[in-house]
């Protein structure tokens, strides 16, 4: 007996249904894998419909002082801290503020050999030091990009304002948490739970109820100018402008290109193993904005373009005080270097490293610059120069050594995370050769400036940072010789659960995951190697109540953390982790 034929025809109509889904599944399966899988899926949609390109490059156009007569004569150098003290300056001095991006304190060849053995001098980053001042024991506001930059322009710990952790969108903490990391013991966790909790990328940033160094500045006469990256908020509420800058070019996310991917000007480098290079390929197109404008293409490659227009922001203030802060996003990844500077490092045999070294290479190159256009104006010696990194070099570049001697990275409270270099240049005020030994901070940068520039402190709020000045200014004339005392019995960080303390010589670290705590004499261990949290429970005690006494203190972070990256101690990203290595999870 034969089936109707319309009951034949439904079932043929059936296979062919399912042979086109197993077709199309199969399809999609292979889609999905040739992508990447979960991460590549999500990288592929933020390259193609989250990715904006810019406008063509367009020429700006800064404010220009009007002509006035010629600054007042300065202070000779041995009166100038008791004019700095009276607030009798007879004119003001201009302050450049230089933020490097991830700068490893071993990248400079100041102390050392440098990226690689002396192949990548920095001759012009020395010369502040060495011209200048140099603060020996210097630390970061935190060990990531915003909290950081956040401590630099408020004088307040980050987490004393709410930007705990860097902005991030959630597709970004999506992608690295989807990541598996060969070699790595430990992966990434993904708060899916908190994303209700989190605002949109574009609105997390620093308040404008906090008072920035701009601000301050602003309201005491000068010209602020920021040039550069921001990450302290996109949208216009949290913007440069929002925040006292009179006017402002950059970007306002955490990285950019620093030139298109496939511009025969450029050497890229990029590192398969990091997920965040991968995603900052697939993300972040090469434009800037001028006064939050429409974005557009810069002319050539960014740090040299940064420095062009800094230059033309000193000619255009010449004859008013002015505050630059010039945040370069070099050495930050993705990596790329001009073919110039790469061709230079012909003896580095490492193809990364000489791409990162050609990155720092056109970093001092252009801080020269700078320092020379000061001079040609005839303004040197009338400008404060400040120059430190946002934190350590990352484990994410691949590269050993960056933050040599001292063990840590980006996103670890170990010194490597936290140690900056961290210089003050000012002709003729402070002494050439001038060395400070005790522990300072980013946070001083606010009451630095502000009592240089003449500017009222706020006294309606805790200011966590010090003026520097009078640790590294001469003691004027016939004025007995005071040692002064430490600028900071104690400094404190937090993210997430993870938090340090330095408390003089001793610094301690406590961390949730993994449950540890961490003790070191860095008086005679300063690079972490001695343990004593077993042999010294009493100052542990004692340390963790002056901790908990301070993280009190703090407040909530604004938007909570989506994800915790695990970080090895001592191995840069693409080396395989043992289970005896030493790590940390980061909350971000």
């Amino acid at each position: 007996m034969t089936a109707a034929p319309d009951t034949q025809r439904g079932r043929a109509r059936l296979r062919r249904a399912a042979l086109w889904l197993a077709v199309v599944a199969a399809l999609f399966a292979t889609t999905f894998l040739l992508l990447g899988g979960r991460e590549g899926l999500i990288l592929w949609y933020v390259r193609y419909f989250i990715r904006t390109e810019g406008a063509p490059t367009q020429t700006v156009h800064w404010q220009v002082a009007p002509s006035t007569a010629a600054r007042s004569p300065l202070p000779r150098l041995d009166n100038a801290l008791a004019l700095l003290d009276t607030g009798a300056v007879p004119q003001p001095p201009n302050i450049v503020l230089i933020v490097a991006d991830d700068l490893g304190i071993h990248d400079l060849t100041l102390h050392g050999e440098g990226i690689a053995k002396g192949l990548v001098p920095t001759p012009n980053i020395n010369r502040l030091a060495l011209q200048g001042a140099e603060f020996t024991t210097a630390y970061a506001g935190n060990a990531t990009c915003s909290p950081s930059r956040a401590a630099l322009l408020t004088g307040r710990y980050a987490t004393r304002v709410g930007v705990e952790y860097t902005p991030v969108p959630v597709a970004f903490s999506r992608a690295l948490a989807a990541h598996r990391s060969q070699g790595q013991r430990h992966q990434n966790i993904f708060h899916s739970e908190r994303v209700d909790q989190s605002p949109p990328y574009e609105q997390m940033g620093l308040p404008t109820s906090e008072i920035s160094l701009a601000r301050l500045l602003k309201e005491a006469g000068y010209h602020t100018v920021h040039i550069g990256k921001w990450h302290l908020g996109e949208a216009a509420a949290f913007s440069p402008q929002a925040h006292g800058f009179d006017e402002t070019l950059g970007f306002m996310a955490g990285a950019s290109l620093f030139l298109p991917e496939n511009s025969p000007e450029v050497v890229n480098a990029k590192q398969t193993f990091d997920p965040i290079d991968t995603f900052l390929w697939a993300a972040h197109p090469w434009q800037v904005r001028f006064n939050g404008g429409a974005p557009f293409k810069p002319p050539r490659y960014l740090t040299d373009y940064f420095t062009d227009e800094a230059l033309r922001v000193i000619s255009a203030n010449r004859q008013r005080p002015f505050f630059l802060y010039l945040a370069y996003n070099a050495p930050h990844t993705p990596l790329q270097a001009i073919r110039e500077d790469y061709a230079a490092l012909a003896g580095i045999p490492d193809h990364t490293r000489r791409v990162y070294g050609g990155m720092v290479r056109s970093l001092d190159r252009n801080i020269g610059r700078v320092i020379a256009a000061l001079e040609a104006q005839s303004l040197a010696d009338n400008t404060l120069v400040i120059f430190t990194s946002d934190n350590g070099a990352p484990h994410s570049n691949g590269l050993q050594g960056l933050n040599a001697p001292y063990r840590g990275w980006k996103a670890t409270f170990f010194e490597g995370g936290l140690r900056v270099p961290y210089f003050f240049y000012w002709p003729h005020r402070i002494a050439p050769g001038t060395r400070y030994s005790a522990p300072v901070a980013h946070v001083d940068v606010f009451s630095t400036a502000a009592t240089a520039a003449g500017a009222v402190i706020p006294h309606d709020r805790r200011i966590d940072g010090v003026n520097l000045l009078p640790l590294v200014l001469p003691t004027p004339k016939h004025t007995a010789t005071v040692a002064l005392p430490p600028p900071h019995p104690q400094l404190f960080w937090r993210s997430g659960s993870y938090r340090a303390l330095r408390a003089g010589d001793w610094k301690l670290q406590v961390t949730e995951r993994p449950r540890r705590t961490w003790l070191f004499n860095l008086a005679v261990d300063p690079t972490e190697h001695d343990d004593q949290a077993a042999r010294e429970p009493a100052r542990v005690a004692q340390l963790k109540a002056q901790l908990l006494a301070i993280d009190a203190t703090q407040v909530k972070p604004l938007w909570p953390s989506l994800l915790e990256g695990a970080i090895a101690i001592d191995k840069p990203l693409n080396q395989p982790t043992l289970v005896t290595d030493d790590y940390i999870y980061w909350s971000n």
